[in-house]
């Protein structure tokens, strides 16, 4: 029988504290630029950073389920923060790290089983999958805060590369996530609103919707509009197009070993 989670349930995995410590070290050779090369720490930085807030969106879906009935999240796991505790750890953390990696863009995570037969009200539903995707737009507002607060005085050029990249990620899972497209979080917060029927005609598409999402990505006309919308967002927070380029030349050190970046090494 299962029980209302208890306090064992809530602890924080030690393996989210390690990436969060990792995080914090990396964070900090990138600040002093301790280390080389400069590029390895960004990457190991941005990574860990990116890793935490995967883990805070899930938590987020399975807090707000707890609060709307579902007592099960905490015997699975899913309140402890642990990444290893996911249904599918290989699409909310490897492929989403995989996709920063290769390219630079966040993608959508999504692996934690609730039983929404447990929860009574759309409105609970839909907060239940909205609850994700927000987390990555409270991710990016800390992230952004230095620029939008006008705060940058004392921060090293390098460390604003970071942040600016790392922004850029959280605001593209964000904007992803809350696309009404089958298997994304956006559809799930309209989906208790929608008739039955095309609940039903929708479901075997969920698998699917993802991979659909990044197909569609690959037109060039789409994903010049979507990048268009995502720096449109950045800039509104106070981050240049250039400072969040820099940061990705920063991360993707191994691609430009050989390469000088006059633009990024003077200026703000």
């Amino acid at each position: 029988m299962t029980t209302a989670a208890g306090r064992s349930d809530r602890r924080i995995s030690p393996v989210f504290l390690g990436i969060v410590a990792v995080a914090a070290v990396s964070g900090w050779a990138v600040w002093t630029g301790t280390g080389y090369p400069y590029g390895l720490a960004v990457f190991v930085f941005v990574t860990a950073a990116w890793v935490v807030s995967l883990c805070l969106h899930e938590y987020a879906h399975a807090r707000t389920a707890l609060h709307s009935g579902d007592i099960s999240v905490g015997a699975k796991g899913y309140l402890g923060l642990d990444p290893l505790a996911y249904t599918h750890a290989l699409l909310s953390i490897v492929l989403p790290v995989l996709f920063v990696i290769m390219g630079g863009i966040g993608l959508p995570g999504g692996a934690v089983f609730i039983e929404r037969g447990r929860i009574r009200g759309r409105w609970r539903h839909s907060l239940i999958s909205a609850a994700g995707p927000l987390t990555n737009v409270l991710f990016a507002l800390v992230c952004t805060a230095p620029f939008w607060l006008h705060a940058l005085e004392g921060v090293p050029r390098e460390f604003r590369y970071a942040l600016a990249f790392l922004a850029l990620l959280q605001v593209t899972a964000a904007i992803l996530n809350f696309l009404p497209v089958p298997g994304l979080d956006g559809y799930g917060v309209i989906e208790p609103w929608l008739p039955y029927r095309i609940r039903r005609q929708a479901e075997p598409f969920a698998q699917f919707g993802l991979i659909a999402v990044f197909a569609v990505l690959w037109i060039p006309e789409v994903n010049h509009v979507f990048f268009g919308l995502v720096h449109g967002v950045l800039d509104a927070l106070g981050v240049s197009s250039r400072g969040t380029e820099c940061g990705r030349a920063a991360y993707r050190f191994w691609a430009n070993w050989n390469e000088e970046y006059p633009v990024c090494a003077v200026g703000p």
